[in-house]
């Protein structure tokens, strides 16, 4: 993982990558919200429901590659690999926080 990943974003790409539910649902804040694939998933019963099944739907991994982060948000390019057509694929994620948790996740 590139050395300048705050430690939230470090921690959830870890969790993701050991499908650890509980480690990954730490990393969010109580109001986040995770768009991805056109749908927002707002709070944290939502989220882990999306957590599970794209885990059992893709089985993938996620290599960050590089980040940038500006005063309000970390974009953060990886390489996620998994049971998808296409695997492996570069893709973005743009975290935004709130108290160190992440309060907004935008994959795409």
């Amino acid at each position: 993982m590139p050395a300048r990943l705050p430690k939230v974003v470090a921690a959830y790409f870890a969790a993701t990558n050991r499908h650890d539910i509980s480690a990954m649902m730490a990393t969010f804040s109580h109001r986040a919200v995770v768009k991805d694939e056109g749908l927002e998933h707002r709070g944290l019963e939502a989220i882990r429901r999306w957590a599970e099944e794209t885990i059992r739907k893709y089985d993938f991994t996620i290599e960050p590659e590089g980040a940038t982060e500006t005063d309000a948000v970390t974009m953060v390019t990886g390489q996620v690999s998994g049971t998808f057509p296409g695997s492996p694929l570069r893709i973005q994620f743009s975290f935004s926080f709130d108290h160190e948790k992440i309060s907004r996740l935008e994959i795409g």
